[in-house]
């Protein structure tokens, strides 16, 4: 806790004065986000800084393996939903990112035979949601090697799994077929920072490059 307390005293202090004038104007006129960005939890994937974002770019929604109810789901399961809604609906962004990532821990728990802890059923339920990532890999990845390989696949379907999931979301329906609203499907390789975006033509994810 002393290493955040000194880290905001750092920020109004060394950092502050850099961004002065744009967090008054966020202050003044409110946040205007071009893009919804939602991504996993996992404390090595910060959105803002690999895409080397400011204030004010990205509504950002972090949770474990990034992963996007379908719009059915309802309690307190689906907070992201509200999200969802909220930066499509109400904040207009023009693009939505779902971002995975390599060495995912929710991903890994997934695919691990032994069932998530009885002391964490909250974690259970929730990664419960993604089921048919799990049956997508069983299917059609058997022959991969357990590893690696196959948890980059499941990060990748799981990825996949999310955008058919906002196909479900009437207001992004409607975005759609207006053409208001752009979708996308991201990996992120921890290792290397490289970054891969789907591609609808080939189905493979390849590496981003500048439009």
């Amino acid at each position: 806790m002393q290493r955040l307390i000194e880290g905001v005293h750092k920020f109004r202090t060394d950092e502050f004065g850099n961004y002065r004038k744009l967090f008054r104007k966020l202050s003044q006129e409110g946040q205007n986000p071009h893009t919804l960005f939602i991504t996993c939890s996992d404390s090595r994937v910060l959105a803002e800084l690999i895409t080397q974002s400011q204030p004010g770019d990205l509504f950002v929604v972090k949770n474990v393996g990034n992963i996007v109810p379908p719009a059915s789901v309802r309690g307190d399961t689906n907070s992201t939903a509200a999200a969802i809604e909220f930066a499509v609906e109400s904040l207009r962004v023009s693009d939505i990112v779902i971002c995975g990532h390599s060495q995912c821990g929710a991903i890994t728990a997934m695919l691990d035979k032994k069932p998530v802890s009885a002391s964490t059923p909250h974690l259970r339920d929730w990664l419960n949601l993604a089921a048919p990532v799990v049956a997508t890999i069983k299917q059609d990845y058997a022959h991969l090697p357990e590893g690696t390989a196959k948890e980059t696949a499941a990060a990748e379907e799981n990825v996949l799994f999310g955008l058919d999931n906002l196909h479900s979301y009437s207001c992004v329906q409607e975005r759609l077929m207006d053409g208001s609203l752009r979708l996308h499907g991201w990996f992120f390789k921890i290792a290397t920072a490289e970054l891969f975006a789907f591609d609808p033509d080939t189905r493979q994810f390849s590496p981003l490059v500048s439009e």
